[in-house]
């Protein structure tokens, strides 16, 4: 991962350069004004698919959250019907830790699904932002 991480600063670094190098060859007197319309939505999409591919590395997929959930409520599913199956009565402990559980679960799948919503925040996002609006103010 070490290795990913220095390959993927050497590859920022090398379109910071290709950025910069483009914005200021195309404000130069004899630079065509067609060629920096073309050239730099070009590699403004180069630049913001890389971001997007880095981004996705990090992130985990759905499965990641959904499976686990689905095996924690069909655990708990079994637990709560088996004790209920053998008895007249009902076992209030039983079934609110039951309840609970199950929304618990459900809120923390749902809280990591929105990740600046909730009590879990997940800011890796913003800090991509961040830095790529650092990046742009370093071209100026």
């Amino acid at each position: 991962m070490d290795a990913a991480k220095l390959q993927l600063s050497a590859a920022q670094k090398i379109q910071r350069e290709i950025w910069r190098h483009s914005v200021s060859t195309s404000r130069q007197q004899e630079a065509h004004v067609d060629a920096a319309k073309l050239l730099l939505p070009a590699l403004n999409e180069m630049i913001d698919i890389t971001t997007t591919r880095t981004m996705a590395m990090g992130n985990a997929s759905a499965g990641d959250h959904f499976y686990p959930a689905i095996g924690l409520a069909l655990a708990g599913s079994l637990l709560a019907g088996y004790a209920m199956a053998e008895s007249k009565t009902h076992n209030w402990l039983h079934l609110l830790g039951f309840a609970l559980v199950m929304a618990v679960s459900v809120y923390v799948i749902l809280d990591l699904e929105f990740p600046r919503l909730g009590l879990i925040r997940v800011d890796s996002f913003d800090q991509a932002l961040v830095e790529l609006r650092e990046s742009m103010n370093e071209t100026k």
